[in-house]
C-alpha cells in the first residue's frame, strides 16, 4: 500500500516536470513568432497597413540605436512597462521589415561610452522628480540620414507606433515636397521687437501645427496678395482667408487648374483672429471664404450662421464662470466621421468651434465626398447669438432634419472662376504707370486632369487650444483630439504618401457614449415643445401688460385704468408669476432627467459587472451543491 502510494506521487512529481518542460519549450518555440491576438474594434494593438507599408520599403539594413536606463532605482515602473512596449513594438517592427532593423539596446550610464554614444545620436536625458536622469530614446539611421526621438513620452503612448513608423519615413526620404500656407493669422509666429515691448506685448511662437508639417514638408508661408502660386508648392494649406481678394483667388483658381492640392479651412466665426480685440471681452472675428471659387464649384458658405448641433454639444464654463451648454461648439464623434475614407477611417473626435457649413451641389464635372457633417439635430444659427448666449440657442432650437456638410473633398475637372481672365488687380498699373508684374504662363481654363480640392468649415479647429496641449516644462505637444492628426493625414494624401495616416490616425480615436448622447437629445427635445410655449405665453403677457391705457395730463403721466383694466393687469401678473414659475420648474425638471440619465450609466457601469459576478457565483455554487447531493 505505502509502495503504490510512493508510486503514485512519484508519478505525479514527475508529470509536473515534463508538464514545466512542456510548457518552456513551447515558449521558446512560439515566442519569437509573436502571435498576438487583438480583439480591439480598430486593432489598436496590431501594426497598421500604412506603417508595413513603409516597412516593406526597407531593402537594406536600418540600425536602430535603443536607449534605456536599466537601473531599478533610476527607471520608475510605469517608464518600465513603457519601455517594454518600446521594445515589443520594435520587435514587431523587425518581423514587417523582412528582419532589415538591427535594433542594439544600450544602457548610457555616466561616464560610459553608450552615454556619449546617446550624446552623438542626439539622445537626451530626463530629469525624475527624485532628481535621477533616465534614457528612454530611439536613435534611427539608415546612412546618410538619421532620424532620432530623443525622449518617448509615456503620454504619447497611443502615437508611439506613429513616432517610430514617422522616425523610419524619414529615413527613407530624401526629398521633402513642398507645401505653401497662407493665412493672414499669425500661425508662423511674431517675432519680439523693442517696439512691441515697448507697448507691453509680446512675440508668439509658431502654432504647432507648422512645427508638425515642418517635420515632414519643406513649408512655404505664401502672402494674403499674391497673384501666383510657386510652381514648386505641391499642395496649398489656406487657412481663414478673410478680406481675401480676387487677385489672390484667381492665383489658388489657377494653382489648382494646374493640378496643385488646395486644402481650405475657412470659418463663419473665428475665434483665433484677435487682431482687432473687442474691448468686451469676447471675440468676434468676423467670417471668412472663398465666394469667387465656391460659388464656380456649386457651393455657398453663409458667415453670417453657424452650426448649432444638440448631439455633439457639452457644457464649457462661461463667462461667469459657471457651465452652460454651447451647442455651437462641436465635439464631433463617429455619428459625424466619414469612416468609409481613407483620411477620416480612424478619426472619431474632432473639436469644431463655431463652424460654418457648406450648402449647395457640386457643379458638373466635379464629385463631392463628405468627410464631416452634423446630425439631423442640427441647425443653423446667428454667429453671433451662438457666441453670448448658448442657452437662448438650446430654447429656441428647431431641428432642421438635414445632415450639413461641414468638410469635404471635391475631385474631378475643375474650371476656372476666371472666364473672361485675369481680374482687374492682376493687370493693374504700378506707381510708375508700367505694366504690374503678372502670372507666368498662360491663362488656365480648365484642368487637364483630374484635381483635389478640400472644404472645411472652421479654422479655429488647428489653432493650439483647440487641437493640442502644450507641456511648457516638457516642450511636449499632446493631441486633446482628432484635430491635428486630420490636417496632417490631409497634406500626407495630398502630397501622395498616405502611408502614415493609419498610424497617425489611431491617437485620436475615442469611443464616446453615443447612445446616451442621443438619448439626453431626445429628453431635451421632449421638454423643448413645452419651454416654447411657455415663452409664447410670457411674452404674449408682456405684451399684454404694456397695451394698459396711459393718458397724459399735463407734464406729469398717470395711469388711468378703469376697474376692469385693474382686474385684467392683476390676472396679467398673476399669469406671469405663476407661467415664470412652471417654467422655472420644467427647465428642472429637463435638468432632473439628463442627470438621472446620468447617474443610471454611471451605477450601471460601477454595479452591473460585480453584480454579474456574484449571480455567476452563486449559480455555479447552487449547481455544485445540487449535483453532489444527488450522489
Amino acid at each position: 500500500m505505502k509502495q503504490s502510494k510512493f508510486q503514485t506521487l512519484l508519478f505525479s512529481a514527475a508529470g509536473v516536470v515534463l508538464v514545466f518542460i512542456a510548457i518552456v519549450g513551447a515558449n521558446l518555440v512560439v515566442s519569437p513568432l509573436r502571435v498576438r491576438v487583438d480583439m480591439t474594434a480598430d486593432r489598436l494593438h496590431t501594426l497598421s497597413e500604412g506603417t508595413k507599408s513603409i516597412l516593406k520599403k526597407v531593402d537594406a539594413p536600418i540600425a536602430v540605436r535603443l536607449y534605456i536606463s536599466q537601473g531599478k532605482e533610476r527607471m520608475p515602473a510605469q517608464l518600465k512597462t513603457f519601455a517594454q512596449s518600446v521594445e515589443d513594438i520594435l520587435a514587431e517592427f523587425k518581423v514587417a521589415a523582412n528582419g532589415n532593423l538591427e535594433i542594439k539596446k544600450f544602457d548610457p550610464e555616466p561616464d560610459s561610452e553608450a552615454e556619449d554614444s546617446a550624446k552623438l545620436d542626439g539622445i537626451e536625458p530626463q530629469m525624475l522628480n527624485t532628481g535621477e536622469q533616465v534614457y528612454l530614446g530611439v536613435a534611427i539611421e539608415y546612412a546618410p540620414q538619421k532620424s532620432a526621438l530623443p525622449f518617448l513620452d509615456p503620454r504619447r503612448e497611443k502615437l508611439l507606433e506613429y513616432d517610430l513608423a514617422h522616425a523610419i519615413a524619414q529615413v527613407l526620404t530624401t526629398n521633402k515636397p513642398v507645401v505653401g500656407v497662407m493665412s493672414p493669422l499669425p500661425i508662423f509666429g511674431t517675432p519680439m521687437n523693442p517696439m512691441m515691448m515697448q507697448m507691453g506685448r509680446q512675440g508668439s511662437e509658431p502654432w504647432v501645427v507648422i512645427s508638425q508639417l515642418k517635420q515632414d514638408f519643406d513649408v512655404q508661408q505664401v502672402g494674403m496678395d499674391v497673384d501666383a502660386i510657386d510652381p514648386k508648392i505641391k499642395v496649398l494649406v489656406v487657412l481663414h482667408p478673410k478680406d481675401i481678394t480676387d487677385k489672390a483667388q484667381f492665383a489658388i483658381d489657377q494653382f489648382v487648374l494646374r493640378g496643385g492640392k488646395l486644402i481650405a479651412f475657412l470659418d463663419a466665426l473665428s475665434l483665433s483672429d484677435n487682431r482687432q480685440p473687442n474691448p468686451m471681452g469676447f471675440n468676434l472675428g468676423g467670417g471668412s471664404s472663398l465666394p469667387k471659387l465656391l460659388k464656380t464649384w456649386g457651393y455657398e458658405f453663409d458667415t453670417a450662421k453657424v452650426v448649432a448641433d444638440l448631439r455633439f454639444m457639452r457644457q464649457l464654463g462661461g463667462r461667469d464662470g459657471r457651465p452652460q451648454l454651447v451647442p455651437s461648439f462641436l465635439f464631433m464623434n463617429s455619428e459625424g466621421v466619414n469612416r468609409e475614407d481613407a483620411v477620416t477611417s480612424q478619426t472619431d473626435d474632432v473639436w469644431l468651434p463655431f463652424a460654418g457649413a457648406f450648402t449647395g451641389k457640386a457643379a458638373d464635372g466635379l464629385k463631392q465626398d463628405v468627410l464631416l457633417h452634423t446630425t439631423k439635430d442640427s441647425q443653423l444659427v446667428d454667429g453671433v447669438t451662438a457666441q453670448l448666449n448658448g442657452q437662448k440657442i438650446v430654447d429656441d432650437f428647431k431641428q432642421s432634419g438635414i445632415e450639413y456638410t461641414l468638410g469635404m473633398r471635391l475631385t474631378g475637372k475643375f474650371k476656372t472662376a476666371f472666364p473672361d481672365g485675369k481680374p482687374a488687380a492682376a493687370d493693374a498699373k504700378d506707381a510708375e504707370g508700367k505694366d504690374a508684374a503678372k502670372p507666368p504662363g498662360e491663362v488656365l481654363k480648365e484642368s487637364k486632369g483630374d484635381g483635389v480640392v478640400y472644404l472645411f468649415g472652421d479654422a479655429d479647429l488647428l489653432n493650439d487650444p483647440y487641437c493640442v496641449q502644450v507641456d511648457q516644462f516638457m516642450r511636449v505637444a499632446m493631441p486633446r483630439n482628432g484635430n491635428l492628426n486630420l490636417l496632417l493625414s490631409l497634406v500626407e494624401q495630398a502630397a501622395g504618401d498616405s502611408s502614415l495616416v493609419g498610424a497617425r490616425g489611431r491617437a485620436s480615436v475615442r469611443r464616446p457614449f453615443t447612445v446616451v448622447q442621443k438619448m439626453e437629445t431626445e429628453a431635451r427635445m421632449r421638454y423643448q415643445a413645452k419651454i416654447e410655449g411657455l415663452d409664447k405665453k410670457l411674452t404674449d403677457l408682456q405684451a399684454k401688460l404694456s397695451e394698459m391705457q396711459v393718458k397724459k395730463e399735463g407734464n406729469t403721466a398717470k395711469l388711468i385704468l378703469t376697474p376692469e383694466q385693474q382686474a385684467a393687469l392683476k390676472q396679467f401678473s398673476e399669469q406671469q408669476a405663476e407661467t415664470k414659475k412652471e417654467l422655472r420648474r420644467e427647465r428642472r425638471n429637463l435638468r432632473q432627467d439628463v442627470d438621472a440619465l446620468e447617474n443610471r450609466l454611471k451605477w450601471m457601469n460601477i454595479a452591473a459587472m460585480p453584480v454579474l459576478v456574484t449571480v455567476a457565483g452563486i449559480g455555479l455554487a447552487l449547481a455544485r451543491r445540487k449535483k453532489v447531493a444527488a450522489r
